[in-house]
């Protein structure tokens, strides 16, 4: 009976960051705090890239992409795969009231994942002239040794950023990427602008060994928070009599069930990555541009590519946050708690998803240009590569949001089907139609928007057949999208009208600042976004009053769904 009260006790626990249990509001707090997070680091990110391929241009570019790609991609298991499987099983326990067994997954978590980043860093950096030779890019040699060691020291921060996670303790993770991103950039853009008057290839290199400099400050952050916050997160052992210790080999085992198809399932940018890498400089090559072919790729991966990780990261916070919040409803037996974070998830997805597609295509000549005014030559060739990525966008977005759901339902190999799904569209197309000598490198971004709808469609069926969840399309894709094509008018005839009085780069600033403004309101007009979602975000209180004062909303709290929503799940849940 006691055991029984305790964990009815612990299930709604709360933890200073808000609910981490089924009875807290929703997931979108943490998805906040990690998605702003995320949004600063990719614009640092940008800050660092944009410079960059002013700096080395597209050459250098070539040579930087040929090894970053293959960075992430064995990155992608301790950034996203691992701490999400270690979020999960922390929460689990904790939902339960089980601490210090959520401190023994930490504990086992830090040794395994510490002797793979032991194993990963020295295969890349003695593996790295057999790597470049096989990708038949050998000036990328500098580049990818350089970022080996990065991969020491960033699945340690993985551990730590899981298991704060699992708590719902959002912020030690966004405020430590924070900081080994701005570390990052500075060593990197330092490094390449002192090491280009030597060579194109040091320079990239340079750039590449920011990436390993970065995460040490990262880890030691983490590592400072955690001793502060420990006892905060590990109650006395006392409070846990009479459950049973859970076995070193169990909870290993179940980590890598669970990571392993995590990190395949959230993978969906890297992956597709990885395939570029592999295929479209040895495929230009076929048809006969072999001396422009690592050019034509640094356009593609080096420019056009890291524009598009803006909402992708976005869409990552979502998924990420999305894994303890239905693992923990899951776990209470809280069926309408959980459903209520399904849809909206789906529906957050799409309001970052459609604005940021339908901003790119249409302004991808200038945003180009505006970005790399020293490289104007292949910003302007590069533009049609940003075109065909953004129409993708939506999809990403969508793709990511659903394999969180899946990941946080216990279901995570689900997932990888859609990825290999995604992998087989991406190859097949990416051989044929790089191979048409009018598309060329472009014909890859084509691959990739259709792998990505492929990945799409088959997460969002699953999760629908998984939870039988009931959707309101109306709420989540229509009225999203009519906000949207409303931006994207006003952005149009803004651009076109200040470009006859204001140099191209202002009138595309002015642009999309207008732009962004109008799809807000819009949003806040439709009901898209509805006043206790707004309230549920940091700040939320504040942010409220400002939009209620500007009248864009109304002073009365509306309720946690719209009213579509309610009774659509009302009746379906009438049967749970």
């Amino acid at each position: 009976m006691a055991a029984r009260k305790r964990e009815r006790q612990s299930i709604h626990r709360q933890t200073k960051n808000g609910a981490i249990a089924v009875n807290g509001k929703t997931f979108l707090k943490g998805a906040a705090i990690l998605g702003i997070a995320g949004l600063i680091v990719q614009v640092m990110g940008a800050v660092f890239r944009i410079p960059l391929a002013n700096i080395i241009g597209d050459e250098g570019m070539g040579y930087y992409q040929t090894a970053y790609p293959i960075y992430i991609f064995l990155l992608v298991f301790s950034t996203n795969g691992a701490p999400a499987a270690i979020s999960k099983m922390t929460s689990e326990r904790v939902a339960i009231g089980r601490y210090t067994e959520a401190h023994r997954v930490f504990q086992l978590s830090f040794l395994l994942m510490a002797l793979i980043g032991v194993v990963t860093s020295a295969a890349v950096f003695f593996g790295a002239k057999a790597i470049v030779d096989y990708l038949e890019n050998p000036g990328a040699f500098y580049a990818m040794a350089a970022i080996a060691p990065a991969l020491l020291f960033v699945p340690i921060m993985s551990v730590f950023r899981g298991y704060f996670q699992g708590y719902q303790e959002m912020s030690p993770t966004a405020s430590s990427q924070l900081v080994e991103q701005l570390i990052r950039v500075a060593a990197g853009l330092g490094l390449a602008i002192a090491l280009v008057p030597v060579s194109i290839e040091y320079a990239a290199a340079g750039a590449s060994a920011g990436g390993s400099i970065g995460p040490v400050f990262g880890m030691l952050f983490l590592i400072f928070i955690y001793f502060r916050i420990r006892d905060r997160l590990i109650p006395r052992k006392d409070e846990e009599k009479g459950y049973r210790r859970e076995t070193a080999g169990k909870i290993l085992g179940k980590l890598a069930s669970i990571a392993v198809p995590i990190t395949i399932g959230v993978s969906i940018l890297p992956v597709m990555n990885i395939v570029d890498v592999l295929m479209v400089i040895r495929r230009l090559g076929d048809i006969g541009m072999g001396s422009e072919a690592n050019a034509l790729y640094g356009q593609l991966s080096g420019m056009a590519g890291p524009i598009i990780n803006i909402p992708q990261a976005m869409a990552l916070s979502i998924a990420l946050s999305l894994v303890p919040a239905v693992a923990s409803a899951k776990s209470a037996g809280k069926t309408d708690f959980m459903k209520q974070n399904i849809r909206l998830g789906f529906r957050t997805a799409l309001i970052i998803g459609v604005p940021c597609a339908l901003g790119l295509m249409i302004l991808s000549k200038p945003i180009m240009t505006l970005l790399y005014p020293l490289q104007m030559e292949s910003a302007v060739s590069a533009s049609g590569c940003l075109f065909f990525l953004a129409t993708g966008v939506i999809f990403i977005t969508v793709a990511q949001t659903m394999a969180g759901i899946l990941q946080g339902l216990g279901k995570p190999s689900y997932s990888l089907y859609a990825v290999i799904i995604g992998v087989m569209v991406k190859v097949i197309f990416t051989y044929l139609l790089v191979g048409i000598p009018s598309l060329n490198v472009q014909g890859a971004a084509i691959a990739s928007t259709l792998a990505y709808a492929a990945i799409a469609f088959v997460n969002f069926r699953l999760v629908v057949r998984l939870t039988n969840t009931r959707f309101n399309y109306r709420l989540s894709i229509a009225k999203p999208l009519v906000s949207g094509l409303v931006m994207s008018a006003v952005v149009l005839l803004l651009y076109f009208l200040l470009g006859t009085v204001l140099p191209g780069s202002v009138a595309t600033v002015l642009s999309i600042g207008a732009g962004a403004c109008v799809y807000g309101i819009m949003l806040l007009r439709l009901r898209a976004i509805l006043p206790d979602e707004i309230r549920t975000l940091p700040k939320g209180e504040s942010i409220f009053r400002f939009l209620a004062a500007c009248r864009l909303i109304e002073r009365t709290s509306g309720q946690p769904a719209a009213p579509e929503e309610q009774s659509l799940s009302h009746r379906k849940n009438r049967k749970d």
